[in-house]
């Protein structure tokens, strides 16, 4: 499968991938595939189908986030990842960077259990729960969340709040449709710090990654009384 991986265009992300990753990304790729065949984790089957709008969607967001975590060994909550997607992915190439993946259906959760196990990721937690549920019990806790096809962006946003840190960032992955979807999000609570286009080599589909962080009201300071 190396030598697909590197015909679809991985190299072109320019991500400098070392051969332990590459390894491990296609361990994963054909775990999903096994699982996938009884456990339905996804709707895309194929191997080829599978790197193209899995794999390398998930991993071309890199050097976007990159420019914009500042810390060495950030917390990351992935919301509703499904199949690892596309926290696995991130894991796998940002070793350093630790990765929540939030999950409420059991079978996807044993399948990231599983994928956690095989490939020995120690900076991934399998979180099997509804995000409403982890915002209660971990508030403030990440620098960043994300999320890919997830839910729309206002809901999504809504349930990442609680789980930021005071100067914390949402990522968004996002297709052509972002525009719409920014039209409902309240510009007074969110700042739009960027709108990146992303490459998908040999893709011919629009991907656009957004880039928020929330407006943190002040609170107003009491009138002495004279």
């Amino acid at each position: 499968m190396t030598k697909d991986l590197l015909a679809l265009g991985i190299e072109d992300l320019g991500l400098n991938l070392s051969n332990k990753s590459i390894v491990d990304l296609e361990l994963f790729l054909q775990e999903m595939g096994r699982w996938n065949q009884v456990h339905n984790l996804t709707a895309i089957e194929g191997e080829k189908d599978s790197i193209r709008l899995h794999l390398i969607d998930s991993i071309a967001v890199l050097p976007v986030m990159r420019q914009f975590v500042q810390s060495v060994s950030p917390r990351i909550a992935d919301l509703g990842s499904g199949g690892g997607l596309p926290a696995i992915p991130i894991a796998i190439v940002q070793p350093s960077w630790q990765l929540s993946l939030i999950e409420a259906v059991r079978k996807k959760t044993a399948f990231l259990q599983h994928i956690r196990g095989k490939l020995g990721l120690q900076n991934i937690q399998v979180i099997s729960d509804r995000v409403e549920n982890v915002a209660m019990q971990q508030p403030g806790q990440y620098d960043a969340v994300i999320s890919r096809a997830f839910t729309h962006l206002a809901r999504f946003l809504n349930l990442a709040l609680p789980l930021l840190k005071p100067d914390g960032l949402v990522f968004a992955m996002k297709s052509k449709r972002a525009d719409e979807e920014m039209a409902n999000v309240c510009k007074d609570d969110w700042r739009l710090l960027a709108d990146e286009s992303v490459f998908i080599p040999n893709l011919s589909v629009e991907r656009r990654l957004l880039v928020l962080s929330p407006v943190r009201k002040s609170i107003p300071t009491p009138l002495s009384k004279t």
